[in-house]
């Protein structure tokens, strides 16, 4: 079971040696066994790796996040090939009835939408935004033709950082948020693929400049579990900028507590047997349930 996410700055020369990760750093050696890990996140100017530990991190379904000068997460390097009925798989997804993929879309988005009502709740914010949250999801549609997801994402983060607040904004909550969202892209974009899916054929997005339109629509009911991470966890603790710590410990998030039907698990846990279910959804149509990803389920764990 794959569990570690490691991070690697600047300086260090990546080896394979047998099946270990090897990293050498200013004389000193660390040794990570291949087999345990679930993604490597690269940043820095001077680094280097063989292509040797490349193709082992590829075979053993590792995916390797790739920062930019900024240290922003902007590339992912991941094998391919690794189900061993991806053909198969492939099928049952280019055919899947429309009907069910859009009522599987309501059901991604409508529980996304729950979260975020349920972020604001855990934040003892407004009960009259709430109110209008929670009139929004009574609102829903068929496949959400009217939008309800957009609407609710305004209210919902002008509530968390005040009126003037937009996601275009250069500021630490922002930065914390794509960075956070992304790692949860790369790990989900890692899951995808490993279980024999196409990651570009989407449930809602259906962009063609797009490599993860499945990727993007599986991901969605995470985010508010990241943004209550980010707010309960990282901003209290750090106020400036996107620091190292703070990089750090955004990439810990799939290792938090996670709590599913009187299970402890930890979100990196819980985000394979998500996808397992959607893959039953998708096989078996509506006598499958998509698993309910909660905020309560990272709240609840004692």
């Amino acid at each position: 079971m794959t569990w570690r996410n490691i991070m690697v700055k600047d300086g260090d020369y990546l080896r394979l040696k047998l099946d270990n990760l090897q990293i050498e750093k200013a004389g000193q050696k660390y040794i990570v066994p291949l087999s345990d890990i679930a993604t490597v996140t690269l940043e820095g100017k001077i680094l280097t790796l063989t292509t040797r530990l490349l193709a082992k991190f590829a075979q053993y379904n590792i995916a390797v996040i790739v920062c930019d000068n900024k240290y922003v997460p902007c590339g992912v390097y991941m094998g391919f090939g690794q189900y061993h009925r991806t053909a198969k798989r492939n099928l049952e997804q280019i055919s899947w009835d429309e009907v069910l993929r859009k009522e599987a879309w309501t059901r991604i988005i409508s529980q996304k939408m729950i979260n975020q009502k349920d972020v604001l709740i855990a934040c003892n914010l407004e009960k009259e935004r709430i109110n209008k949250m929670e009139e929004l999801i009574a609102n829903i549609q068929f496949a959400d033709i009217t939008n309800r997801e957009g609407h609710c994402a305004k209210v919902y983060f002008n509530s968390l950082y005040g009126q003037d607040f937009t996601r275009e904004q250069d500021c630490l909550q922002n930065d914390a948020m794509n960075y956070g969202y992304t790692i949860i892209r790369a790990y989900m974009a890692r899951l995808v693929t490993s279980l024999g899916l196409i990651p570009t054929l989407g449930v809602f997005h259906r962009n063609e400049f797009n490599s993860f339109n499945l990727v993007d629509d599986l991901m969605e009911p995470f985010r508010p579990l990241m943004d209550w991470y980010i707010v309960d966890k990282l901003l209290p603790k750090y106020k400036k900028y996107l620091s190292w710590e703070m990089r750090c410990d955004l990439i810990n998030f799939m290792n938090q507590s996670y709590s599913h039907k009187g299970r402890k698990t930890t979100i990196d846990i819980v985000m394979l047997d998500y996808v397992n279910s959607f893959i039953k959804l998708m096989q078996y149509g509506r006598d499958k349930e998509l698993l309910a990803i909660t905020l309560e389920g990272m709240r609840g764990v004692q």
